[in-house]
């Protein structure tokens, strides 16, 4: 169970402590509003400031921390109006990205997609599950962004992707029992060519949402301060890939 685009371990010191860093703003395993304790976490990662220091400018920069100047950086917050902007913008994108699947993508290309989703389930019962139709769902999209045949597509559904993966993996567990999954019908509509009713099919996947925008807002702070399994997920991760790294290391 692996979610899409999840920083993994990288040999680069540096590298490894961007992706550290990033993985715990996107999870808010760094709480809404809080201020980055740079010593903290240099301690924390067992690293020198400086790494630290690179890897909180360029997190900024991706829209994740907050840059104040002389007083540091803070995390990004977590209200209705940011997630309304995102998922807007989501929109924009992806109906352009859709628009283009339909004119330059294979028959081959989407009968791969339409395998791809077939094994997708729709029941949501533990965060185990959760996550997978997360990985699920950002893949899909990604997907899709590759067949528009434009990278920047593609590099900006990932970050869309990374930036709403903590709404999206609340969302999956606030609504459980509502999860539908939307991607065959909208696999059928490309395979027809049929371009108004792909556009209709995904602007009504990604606006569903804009309505629990409050719920989901709530619902966040309360995973945030009393559990955060995606947080704890990702650090596992990265646990798992330095074990992995050391094991290499060792036999070689």
């Amino acid at each position: 169970m692996e979610v899409v685009s999840e920083p993994h371990v990288v040999t680069s010191p540096h590298g490894a402590v961007y992706d550290r860093i990033k993985a715990m703003a996107t999870t808010f395993r760094l709480r809404p509003g809080e201020k980055v304790n740079e010593l903290e976490l240099a301690r924390q990662l067992g690293v020198s400031r400086t790494p630290v220091r690179e890897a909180l400018n360029r997190i900024a920069a991706e829209g994740f921390l907050i840059a104040t100047p002389n007083r540091g950086y803070s995390v990004r917050p977590l209200d209705a109006k940011q997630l309304m902007a995102l998922y807007e913008y989501r929109a924009t994108v992806e109906l352009g990205v859709v628009r283009l699947v339909c004119e330059r993508a294979t028959d081959e290309e989407l009968a791969d997609l339409a395998r791809m989703v077939e094994g997708s389930r729709d029941e949501v019962e533990s965060d185990a599950q959760a996550l997978r139709l997360l990985s699920l769902d950002e893949a899909f999209h990604e997907r899709l962004a590759a067949l528009a045949g434009n990278p920047e597509f593609l590099r900006s559904v990932r970050s869309i992707n990374e930036r709403l993966r903590f709404p999206r993996w609340i969302d999956l567990k606030v609504r459980r029992s509502q999860t539908r999954n939307d991607h065959p019908d909208i696999v059928r509509a490309l395979q027809a060519r049929d371009q108004a009713t792909v556009q209709a099919l995904m602007s009504q996947h990604i606006e569903k949402h804009l309505d629990q925008v409050i719920e989901l807002t709530r619902a966040g702070y309360a995973e945030i301060y009393t559990g955060n399994a995606l947080a704890d997920y990702a650090e596992s991760r990265f646990v798992e890939g330095a074990k992995e790294l050391a094991s290499a290391e060792q036999g070689g």
